[in-house]
């Protein structure tokens, strides 16, 4: 039997997720967390394989949490699940120590089969996230301009881009508007740009939004 957790802010999300995987038999999903803080505490008890993890979560986001559980749960295997595009995050959550990167969008049996493949020790990759990885490994000086930024900093630039104010940010980063304001003032410095709109174009460019 392979124990799962699940962690994502969105408790509609977590049911159809859970639903689907224990359509498996030799599935079972012992755990759900919509924060960060949740998560530590079902940790404590639940019994866990595999972690299904969400990226954009209040406070702590997900990449955050990743480098967190390297740390504290060395043996669980992560399986992050997200809506972000692949080609702009699945790298950089590998790189973190994921074992596997995969769509919310994705066949729902290919969320059983990915976490069957993490479970045995196995990385997850799709063709085009195994494409990617290769020429991130064999060509590490093309990358775009942010893939230098923190994942603070590209949260920041992400949710500028949406039309999200300072203030929204803050309260939902959990952080303090001036720490939002010098997140921002990294990101215009590492792209060279001036202003929000400048920033919005550069996302809206790159397919970051």
């Amino acid at each position: 039997m392979i124990h799962i957790v699940l962690c994502d802010d969105h408790a509609v999300v977590r049911r159809g997720v859970r639903d689907t995987l224990e359509e498996a038999s030799d599935l079972k999903v012992c755990g759900e967390a919509g924060s960060y803080s949740e998560l530590r505490e079902t940790l404590r008890t639940a019994p866990c394989d595999v972690l299904l993890l969400d990226l954009n979560m209040p406070g702590r986001s997900g990449l955050e949490v990743l480098s967190t559980l390297r740390e504290t749960h060395p043996s669980i295997k992560v399986l992050v699940v997200s809506m972000n595009p692949a080609d702009q995050y699945a790298v950089r959550c590998l790189r973190a120590g994921a074992q596997g990167y995969a769509s919310k969008a994705a066949d729902p049996t290919a969320l059983i089969d990915a976490v069957r493949i993490i479970a045995q020790g196995r990385k997850y990759l799709t063709a085009d996230v195994a494409q990617m990885l290769a020429e991130s490994i064999s060509e590490p000086d093309t990358g775009a301009t942010h893939a230098a930024l923190s994942e603070r900093e590209l949260q920041t630039l992400l949710k500028i881009a949406s039309g999200r104010r300072l203030s929204e940010i803050a309260e939902e980063l959990m952080l303090s508007p001036k720490t939002v304001s010098v997140y921002r003032a990294r990101v215009l410095e590492k792209l060279k740009l001036s202003n929000n709109a400048e920033l919005t174009v550069y996302a809206i460019r790159s397919g970051l939004v």
